[in-house]
């Protein structure tokens, strides 16, 4: 083993492997501090990918909320207006039967004028009749004597 301490070979192999320890120590170090920052920064990742998940969860839960409460003022409107349509519907057939009794009973109105104006022309017209009756039987006895 005396033999060795002599050999330069011997000192050349111990400071490889000297070099190399100390090369490994500071590669260990500087990869480990590499890997646990890169596993730092994962993990931050990660946290920050859980709370944009919860956020987006939470975006999600209200978007459905609003939608279905979008959905519900929908119906609720279609139901009005259909409402209102019944209620329209049922307002004009009462307008139209009111306008058509009018216009009946305008109509029987204007009848009973006209039968009744027809009544007092041929009331007048009898009376125009009977008054040249009997002014022509007047006048027949006196027809000789006016024609002499």
């Amino acid at each position: 083993m005396m033999g060795l301490l002599h050999e330069a070979e011997f000192w050349v192999l111990l400071g490889f492997i000297i070099f190399i320890a100390l090369v490994w120590k500071k590669a260990k170090l500087a990869l480990g501090s590499s890997l646990d920052s890169r596993a730092e920064r994962i993990r931050l990742q990660i946290v920050e990918a859980e709370k944009l998940r919860a956020e987006a969860e939470t975006m999600l839960r209200d978007a459905e909320q609003r939608q279905k409460a979008a959905l519900q003022e929908a119906q609720a409107m279609l139901t009005q207006a259909q409402h209102d349509a019944t209620l329209l519907k049922e307002q004009s057939a009462k307008d139209m039967a009111a306008l058509l009794e009018r216009r009946r009973q305008s109509a029987v109105e204007k009848i009973a004028q006209a039968e009744a104006t027809a009544l007092a022309e041929v009331r007048q017209y009898a009376v125009d009749v009977a008054i040249a009756d009997r002014m022509i039987d007047q006048a027949i006895p006196e027809l000789p004597r006016r024609l002499a």
